[in-house]
């Protein structure tokens, strides 16, 4: 069999885009027998430069070549987003229906002179699981890239069943009902599971989404089996005919990772901060792109550093559309008053600080890729989830996994709570100074993460494994 092709169709955020584009790269480098591989894009009105960011992850290896789809004409509106992210994202990937199928009649067909490559598969963002009948019109098979973890999956497989039973969106006021999501040890308390399931519209896109994924060929996950051990486990026995499971992670985007937001200058100021401190005494607070803390939230995590008298990273995101420094938030005199053992910026270079033996610990929102570079780094965390599925991943690293100090599990941005100093103080504290911080077990883990991607590792093997179901085993 000749050289063949595979069509990625990742969504545009920045938490899916640049881990899709990695894990296109690891793929080609895993196996000779891709010819090329496309990467069907396209841009959010709140991540217009996401094209941009994909050439430049894309620039360093020719065998990916980027294929933007034309701009959507009749968006959902931008209310949606902000009342229910995933109902919006899942109407703007439907969207994409005709004008994907458009670009598959294309790349389909035969080439003049290269008729003996063929496209072998899609790859699809969860997100973008409607696209699973196109894929079928075409009669090519379809694998989800799951930019989430394994405990997520399960939360997925559990949610349409818990629907057909109660037929409505989740309670809000069952906050501690115990739920027994597939793939845990413990019993997860409704009150860390996504926000979004507790606003109609998400709910009904959360449901539709996670019914669509059986329909997939395949779901290869960014986890690793040591990390996530009983919710691969449980999938490897194939429940209810469940599509085939693929450990491959962790996939992390460390290089040719520019961020349009910062400036040179900054990074270096940072980085030369940073030199001047002393091994694993800072800590490092950033919850995000979408983090945004008000005035009265930022207050409180200054005291804290007060309070906490340790040596901090502090990134501040603000709101574009506003134009503010992050120094025009901080309380009056904050900046003299820690100059000689903090630094506050609005974007950092993450994969860089994390990398950086001044860091000895890290206050995170726990977007799944921050939680993989963190344990990549061997820099344990402080859990302060902010919104989509963060709260899950807080409560996995916390009750499940013993990898994270826990701030908060179930701290949810939209709801406007102010989470007190004493309290972000204590887990500072705890984080970096603590007894019963896990940061034996943090190391053991990145360690672990390193020998799941080697050959003969865990994530090597089903990434092979993969390739080798969909270009069968003689190379």
């Amino acid at each position: 069999m000749g050289k063949q092709d595979i069509i990625f169709v990742p969504s545009p955020g920045s938490g899916h885009l640049p881990v899709s584009i990695e894990f296109a790269k690891s793929l080609i480098k895993l196996d000779n027998r891709i010819h090329t591989i496309t990467i069907l894009h396209w841009t959010l009105p709140l991540a217009p430069q996401s094209n941009l960011f994909a050439k430049s992850l894309t620039a360093s290896e020719p065998r990916i070549r980027l294929l933007a789809l034309p701009e959507i004409q009749d968006p959902p509106p931008l209310e949606l987003f902000f009342k229910a992210s995933e109902a919006y994202i899942l109407e703007f990937t439907k969207k994409t229906v005709p004008l994907v199928r458009d670009a598959l009649s294309t790349l389909v067909s035969p080439r003049d002179g290269s008729d003996s490559v063929r496209v072998a598969c899609l790859v699809l963002d969860f997100f973008c699981a409607p696209l699973i009948e196109v894929g079928n019109e075409f009669n090519l098979p379809s694998y989800i890239f799951l930019t989430c973890n394994a405990g997520f999956l399960g939360m997925m497989k559990y949610l349409p069943e818990r629907h057909r039973r109660i037929a409505s969106q989740l309670d809000l006021s069952s906050g501690d009902e115990e739920h027994p999501i597939p793939g845990y040890v413990c019993s997860v308390p409704t009150r860390v599971l996504p926000p979004g399931q507790f606003v109609r519209e998400s709910y009904e896109a959360w449901v539709e989404i996670a019914e669509k994924l059986t329909a997939a060929k395949g779901i290869l996950v960014n986890s690793f089996t040591c990390l996530e051990q009983s919710a691969f486990d449980y999938f490897a026995r194939r429940p209810e005919n469940y599509p085939p499971v693929y450990p491959v992670g962790p996939i992390l985007s460390l290089e040719d990772r520019p961020s349009l937001d910062l400036d040179p200058s900054d990074r270096d100021r940072i980085m030369r901060w940073l030199e001047e401190q002393p091994e694993s005494s800072v800590v490092y607070l950033c919850f995000g792109s979408f983090g945004i803390h008000g005035a009265s939230q930022i207050e409180e995590i200054a005291r804290a550093l007060d309070l906490s008298g340790h040596r901090f990273l502090w990134s501040i995101r603000t709101n574009p559309t506003e134009k503010a420094s992050p120094y025009d938030l901080l309380p009056e005199g904050f900046r003299d008053r820690t100059a000689s053992r903090g630094l506050v910026c609005g974007w950092a270079p993450q994969v860089e600080v994390l990398a950086h033996k001044a860091i000895g610990g890290f206050v995170s929102h726990c977007g799944w890729n921050s939680v993989l570079e963190s344990l990549w780094f061997g820099v344990p965390i402080a859990t302060w989830p902010m919104y989509a599925e963060q709260q899950l991943n807080a409560f996995t690293l916390v009750k499940e996994l013993g990898l994270a100090v826990e701030l908060r599990l179930d701290y949810v941005s939209a709801n406007g709570e102010i989470v007190e100093a004493e309290e972000i103080a204590g887990a500072i504290r705890a984080l970096m100074d603590g007894e019963d911080t896990p940061r034996k077990r943090v190391k053991e883990m990145a360690e672990a993460a390193r020998m799941a991607l080697i050959e003969r590792g865990s994530s090597f093997v089903a990434a092979k494994r993969f390739a080798d179901e969909l270009f069968g085993r003689d190379i």
